[in-house]
């Protein structure tokens, strides 16, 4: 009897623990008793702090260094806080740690993100630091007079880029480097089959030169590059592309309130579109082929598509090819923007990383992870970090540096530091700003980005495996994608913003984590609560 006694209170409890679902696991985002953060009025100098940066990078060795460097930099100025560094190869799995190290309050002190992910964490109360307040302090918001530093005061910080820092009205992170995309093209070839590069792309002309670089030999060799395999166009990030597409033809995506408007009939003309080209072997994405740059380099793609970010891995003389120098082939390499619907009026996203501070208990440790954030655009990081790639600095402090302007200037003196292409691409974006946009940010918003990048991916593979692409395709491939982010879940009629009851789509190891966390907590109250009926009994009896 005893036994089934237990058997049936650990059924309640598991069984309360599922009924719980989501808001059970909300409700641990509150439960350590964050309070909202207020500036101190002095910083404690005589207090050691120990704070945690969680960063990216692409293995890249000298990103690397230029953290490190300014991790010691800024020890020196502030002996008493040590800033510990983490680095990962992809902003997903820093997105799933924090999201994994919320239940235990873990989360790093300064953490390199996006706003998309910033809008997820904000699911709990008071987890991330609003920084409205801090950047108008006189004493340690930016150029403040207790900062030892020489920082930039908030209006040389690029307005644009702050303002995609935005969420909810808040300002809730600082822009770190921005990048755009860029088409990086094999010139030689597409003049080799009597094309002349218009001032600005488009899709028609991208779309007619890939269809006419497949023509073949009698010995089934294409006769643009002589060998066996060539993809003419390969987009690096799907979800840009179809992001891109709908604002250029003004179609919908989302709205500032998150109400969805991406499974539109615009999307599907779009989708019916790479389809047609994708059945003839003229486009692929990145997902499926490969890296855009190892097709490109080895003259097997004349328009490859991916981040100003990712210069140093383009063109003949690109130097971080990871492919052999036997396999690559000479050509003349173009640098221009995204292929537009109206040139008249080109519209490309931008994009890159910024920097958010995790709440704590302590606001002193708040404040040394904001004068470490901080320290993060002075102009000796931001001039070395956006000398590494095609990325740009996003103060005009240092965009107007006399350092980072002869840097511009000495394009192609080598293919290291002046690499010509990874000083087009950055160029290209400084001259491009006023016609970049973001995408409304929301809880959620980062499920909807994936979901855009995934029509198009499914509708890729689909072609390739022999399926007819019709209404009934494009209307199964609506309800599986929304189903697969969980996006008829996460709003009606209001729209995805007032999901805000959720943690938004959970990456699913975090999911099994905790899960894992709740159903450990149900064994130990299960076993807890039948001793205790045990003991009580054994009283009871005691007492007979």
């Amino acid at each position: 009897m005893r036994k089934a006694g237990k058997r049936i209170l650990t059924l309640a409890f598991l069984l309360a623990f599922i009924t719980a679902g989501p808001f059970t696991l909300t409700g641990c985002h509150g439960s350590k008793g964050l309070s909202a953060f207020a500036i101190p009025e002095e910083f404690d100098e005589g207090r050691d702090f120990e704070i945690t940066f969680w960063a990216k990078n692409d293995t890249n060795k000298t990103q690397t260094a230029i953290y490190e460097k300014a991790i010691v930099d800024f020890e020196k100025l502030y002996p008493n806080i040590t800033v510990n560094l983490r680095l990962y190869t992809d902003y997903g799995k820093i997105y799933n740690d924090v999201i994994t190290n919320i239940t235990t309050n873990t989360t790093p002190n300064v953490c390199i993100t996006y706003p998309d992910h910033i809008a997820t964490y904000l699911s709990g109360t008071n987890l991330v630091v609003p920084l409205d307040d801090l950047l108008a302090d006189g004493k340690y918001g930016p150029g403040g007079s207790k900062v030892r530093f020489d920082a930039p005061v908030k209006e040389e910080i690029i307005p644009r880029f702050l303002e995609e820092c935005v969420v909810d009205g808040h300002y809730y992170a600082l822009p770190y480097m921005r990048s755009s995309e860029a088409c990086y093209i094999n010139k030689t070839y597409v003049e080799t089959l009597g094309y002349t590069l218009p001032d600005v792309l488009t899709w028609d002309f991208i779309w007619e030169v890939s269809e006419a670089a497949m023509a073949k030999d009698s010995g089934g060799d294409f006769l643009i590059n002589g060998q066996k395999v060539l993809i003419p166009f390969i987009y690096k990030s799907t979800d840009n592309m179809m992001i891109q597409m709908l604002k250029q033809k003004g179609a919908g995506y989302s709205t500032a309130d998150g109400e969805l408007l991406l499974f539109n009939d615009d999307t599907k003309d779009i989708l019916y579109t790479i389809a047609d080209y994708a059945k003839s072997g003229a486009f692929s994405t990145f997902k499926i082929s490969s890296y855009p740059a190892n097709f490109l380099n080895t003259g097997q793609c004349l328009f490859a598509i991916d981040s100003t970010a990712g210069a140093t891995w383009m063109g003949t003389n690109a130097p971080l090819s990871d492919i052999s120098k036997d396999k690559v082939v000479e050509f003349e390499t173009e640098v221009m923007t995204i292929p537009q619907f109206d040139p008249q009026n080109p519209r490309m996203i931008s994009q890159g990383p910024s920097v958010c501070i995790f709440n704590k208990k302590d606001p002193q440790e708040v404040l040394a992870s904001w004068l470490f954030t901080q320290y993060l655009l002075t102009n000796d990081v931001q001039i070395a970090y956006a000398e590494t790639e095609g990325y740009v600095p996003v103060t005009s402090k240092a965009q107007e540096s006399a350092e980072y302007q002869d840097y511009l200037s000495r394009g192609g003196e080598n293919n290291r530091e002046y690499y010509d292409i990874k000083i087009k691409a950055a160029k290209l974006l400084l001259d491009n700003i006023d016609y970049t946009f973001v995408t409304p940010v929301f809880n959620g918003s980062a499920s909807l980005r994936d979901a855009a990048g995934q029509l198009i991916e499914n509708t890729v593979k689909s072609v390739r495996r022999k399926q007819e692409i019709n209404d009934a395709y494009m209307d199964k491939l609506y309800e599986d994608v929304e189903s697969l982010y969980r996006l008829d879940q996460l709003g009606g009629d209001s729209g995805l913003s007032s999901g805000k009851k959720d943690l938004g789509d959970l990456p699913r190891t975090s999911v099994m984590l905790l899960c894992s966390l709740g159903a450990a907590w149900v064994l130990i109250l299960a076993y807890a609560a039948a001793r205790e009926l045990k003991n009580r009994g054994l009283r009871d009896k005691g007492k007979g």
